[in-house]
This record gives structure tokens, C-alpha cells and sequence, in this order.
């Protein structure tokens, strides 16, 4: 048994944090389902933003979308629609075989509209409607404008993947916006099995705080929020509020590990893999840490339910003068202006690419 199957024996989904199509015509998307138990994949604006400036598999596609008057962010949508039902095609059986659970790829509304709850529904509707692919999550970021978009979302029977959440405070508010909406179908009389998963972020923990700590805490906050976030999970699933959404036929919301990739050239670079191992979660990993992984990676022990001494080491960073509460905001504000830059980024890249097409056919 390889190590990536032994993680997904030990009851954790292993993702791919990333999406090109060379990566789904040249099999290499199908090789890590088959070898190393990759079982879903997520995207977000920079993922397409390099896959599209650094590759002409896409140039043949937005050839055609420029001739049927298409671009911008519609030409970009139907680029991205094109990999992202390709990848949930390859992931069908999974999601078949786990009866919903597993198998999922994710597709994310413009990160534009992260403060905007109206705009983030109409446009998860709208994708998820164009898609028409049963395994696709529509990411909505878990901003305190994006919690009304994701109830709504879910009411309306869009399965949800709530992005940049960064503390145990945020998974709970998130959490709480998905029950609401599956409660909601549940009294209105409607199917509440719809899925979803909250995407706690990691590795940006560490790199906020580096510098500024202990030399003998470095590595240690990503780690500690992650395992306060898991312990808060595991009381809510043995909640009664949802038990009785699972006795209703709906499913519990899965905790995912984000940004797991080491940014720490100090650290392991399968820092953040080793220590989440946990079930009923999803670990998704850029291609260098899922390779890492295969490579020399381990399974040595599950995740601690009541957290360890998660407590005790949240308290030295405190000590430190690292105030978590304000940090999980900053980071959430920071992650939501990162995204609208990469966003403009990879319109940038659809705008310079379309021209250079053009003038090329002239």
C-alpha cells in the first residue's frame, strides 16, 4: 500500500489543489486517481490564471469563443466550464460509488463579488445551472457578506464549497449558514441532501507570523488553528441539530485543509499533511505536495478529536503577542483582496492572449 492510499484509507479525501488542461490531456489528472487516490480536485483564479498564460492547450478554445463574439470574464467562464466538467467526468464513479460524499471539483464565482451576497448567488445559480454536472461545488468565500449567499445557495440546491475560512470562529458561522439552508429545504419539503464543504485555509497562519515569534513556534500556528477548527467539527457533528438533518436524509458538512502546501523553506515540505491526517476530512494539495507526499511521506497517527495541546500552544503565540481573533480577519480581508488581484490577473491574461490570437489570424 502507498502512502496516499493509506491516508485515504484512514478516512481522509485526498484533492488536487490545481487544474490545466495539459494536465487532462496529457493523463496526468487520471494517473493520480489511479495511483496515488486523488478523489476531487479544486480550482480558484490564479490556478486558471498560470494554467491558461503558460500553456497553448487553451488557444484553439478562445479562438472559437472570440469568433462567436465571447470574451472577458464570459469567455473565461466558458474556458473554465470546458476543464472543470472534464475533471467531474473523471471523477463521477467516485462520486457515484460514495454516494455523494466524495468525487467532487470545485469552480469559483468571481471573487469580485465576495461583499456582495445578491450578486455571489445569482452568479453560483448561474455557473452551477451551465455546468450541469451533479459532483461541482460552486466556491463562495465565507465573508460575512458571503454567509446569506451560501445559505440561499444551499436552499436553492447548489452544493457549496465556503472558501477562505481561517479560524474556528469562521468554520461555525459557515457551518451554521449551510445547516440554515439545509433546515430551510427540510421544512419547505425538499431533497436536503445537498453537500458542501468548509475550507479552512492553513499555511497562511505561519507565514503571517514569521518573524515576529519564537523561534521554537514556528510552524506551530497553522497546525494548532487547524486542530482548535477539528476539535469544534467533531462536536458538531455529534450535535442534535445535526443528527436530526441526517435522520431528515441530508449529509454533514466536511471540514477541508487548504493551502496545505509548506511556504516555509525551513519546514517539511509535508508539514501540513502529516499532522491533519484526519477522517471525514479532505486534505487538498497543490501537485509539489501531493508528489512530496507520494515521495516521503507518512501516516503517523490521526488527528485528536479534543485537539491535544492545541490550547496551550495557541496560548504561547497570545504570550507572543499574536492576537488570533484579529489575525483570522486580516487574513480573511487579505485573502479576499488576493483573490480579486489574481481575478483581474487572469482577465488581464484572457485580454492580452485574445489580442494575440487576433492579430495572429489577421
Amino acid at each position: 500500500m502507498n502512502v496516499t492510499h493509506e491516508l485515504h484509507q484512514a478516512g481522509q479525501s485526498i484533492w488536487l489543489d490545481n487544474i490545466t488542461r495539459d494536465m487532462l490531456d496529457g493523463g496526468t489528472l487520471q494517473r493520480y486517481i489511479d495511483e496515488w487516490s486523488v478523489t476531487g480536485l479544486t480550482s480558484n483564479p490564479t490556478i486558471f490564471d498560470h494554467a491558461i498564460k503558460n500553456s497553448p492547450a487553451y488557444d484553439s478554445s478562445i479562438r472559437e469563443k472570440l469568433k462567436r463574439g465571447k470574451s472577458g470574464e464570459a469567455l473565461f467562464f466558458e474556458v473554465a466550464l470546458e476543464d472543470i466538467t472534464r475533471a467531474a467526468g473523471l471523477f463521477a464513479q467516485v462520486h457515484r460509488r460514495t454516494n455523494g460524499v466524495d468525487g467532487w471539483v470545485s469552480l469559483e464565482v468571481s471573487p469580485v463579488l465576495a461583499h456582495d451576497s445578491a450578486s455571489s448567488l445569482a452568479a453560483a445559480k448561474d455557473l452551477h445551472a451551465r455546468a450541469g454536472q451533479p459532483n461541482l461545488f460552486i466556491k463562495i468565500p465565507g465573508t460575512p457578506e458571503g454567509l446569506p449567499a451560501i445559505e440561499e445557495a444551499i436552499f436553492s440546491g447548489i452544493p457549496v464549497n465556503v472558501t477562505l475560512l481561517f479560524s474556528r470562529e469562521h468554520y461555525l458561522a459557515a457551518a451554521d449558514a449551510y445547516m440554515r439552508g439545509i433546515e430551510r429545504r427540510i421544512e419547505k419539503g425538499l431533497d436536503p441532501k445537498i453537500a458542501s464543504v468548509a475550507s479552512l485555509f492553513i499555511s497562511r497562519w505561519d507565514v503571517a507570523v514569521m518573524g515576529k515569534i519564537p523561534e521554537a513556534l514556528r510552524g506551530k500556528l497553522g497546525i494548532a488553528i487547524a486542530m482548535r477548527t477539528y476539535k469544534a467539527y467533531c462536536e458538531l457533528l455529534a450535535d442534535s441539530r445535526v443528527k436530526r438533518i441526517m435522520n431528515a436524509g441530508g449529509l454533514p458538512q466536511r471540514l477541508l485543509w487548504a493551502s496545505t502546501g509548506t511556504k516555509d523553506p525551513k519546514a517539511s515540505d509535508v508539514l501540513y499533511v502529516k499532522a491533519l491526517a484526519a477522517p471525514f476530512t479532505v486534505n487538498t494539495m497543490p501537485d509539489a505536495t501531493l508528489k512530496a507526499f507520494a515521495d516521503h511521506g507518512e501516516v503517523t497517527g490521526i488527528l485528536a478529536e479534543d485537539c491535544g495541546d492545541c490550547e496551550a500552544v495557541l496560548e504561547q503565540f497570545k504570550t507572543a503577542g499574536i492576537d488570533v481573533i484579529q489575525l483570522a480577519q486580516q487574513l480573511q480581508d487579505e485573502g479576499a483582496e488576493a483573490f480579486v488581484k489574481s481575478w483581474n490577473d487572469l482577465l488581464q491574461v484572457i485580454e492580452s492572449k485574445s489580442a494575440a490570437l487576433l492579430t495572429a489570424a489577421r
